[in-house]
């Protein structure tokens, strides 16, 4: 076993040389789980695209948002979260279980890294249960089957799916991935995803994403509102509808309306 300066361990198998698309984004929050091939790429795209750090941390507080309001106002005990990423402050269980701590949920992910740190910092309350699936979401089947294990499909499930679409290239059709994993769903589930859109920054972002891509980091496709906005088609969009990701149900602050940032999300009722 080796150690980065950071404090990180190192498996012999784990291409610290390579930026890692879940490594980045711990950067990008404040982390302390990345290497310095994370932190060059992470730093390279701030250069082109600073506001990247500001979506980062508007994302984890739109999670909070999201998953307390389902929570608390839906009365979903039940999440499905696809695409965890490495776990940080006020992880989907966390959130969840502060307001029903009989509350189910279910990780996925394919990623060894994330599963090596999900096992070993994401816990549960007594009531209710945590479960982890090595799955990938181009295998919709496969994470139903496996997530059975811990979810009711006969009873109402929040499907999150929160900043990992872009990582699906329109060959491999992320919208049939999606309608068929709500197709699972019963009535009175929720679809909840966001993903990166280029309506503020314009060429910058562009420059600093295709640098992003060619990288060696996993890609991340930028798609258009309506494109975003089809993943709920056959839904129920809950207020506000499709908003930038600093938009949806804000927390009442002194500072006044956070302006709009490249991030487009929603969440929508299944009837």
């Amino acid at each position: 076993m080796t150690h980065d300066p950071q404090g990180n361990t190192e498996s012999p198998d784990l291409n610290t040389s390579v930026p890692h698309s879940a490594r980045v984004w711990n950067y990008w929050l404040g982390g302390k789980d990345n290497y310095p091939a994370d932190r060059a790429a992470g730093d390279h795209f701030i250069a082109t695209f600073p506001s990247i750090v500001e979506i980062a941390r508007h994302s984890r507080h739109l999670l909070t948002r999201v998953v307390q309001h389902l929570a608390r106002e839906e009365g979903v005990r039940q999440f499905l979260d696809i695409g965890t990423g490495l776990p940080t402050v006020d992880n989907t269980h966390e959130v969840a279980q502060r307001v029903a701590p009989d509350a189910r949920i279910v990780y996925v992910d394919n990623d060894p890294l994330v599963l090596t740190h999900a096992r070993a910092l994401l816990t549960s309350t007594r009531e209710g249960r945590t479960s982890y699936v090595d799955a990938d979401l181009c295998d919709p089947a496969a994470i139903v089957k496996q997530a059975e294990d811990t979810l009711d499909f006969n009873k109402p499930i929040a499907l999150m799916l929160m900043g990992i679409l872009g990582h699906i290239p329109d060959e491999r059709q992320p919208h049939k991935i999606v309608e068929r994993l709500v197709r699972e769903l019963p009535s009175g589930s929720f679809l909840s995803i966001w993903d990166g859109v280029n309506l503020v920054t314009g060429e910058a972002l562009d420059e600093a994403q295709e640098d992003y891509n060619e990288g060696g980091a996993i890609p991340y496709h930028l798609r258009s509102p309506d494109e975003i906005a089809r993943f709920f088609d056959g839904l129920e969009l809950i207020e506000p509808g499709i908003v930038s990701l600093s938009r949806w149900r804000p927390e009442p602050n002194a500072f006044g309306e956070a302006g709009e940032v490249d991030a487009l999300c929603g969440v929508a009722r299944k009837p």
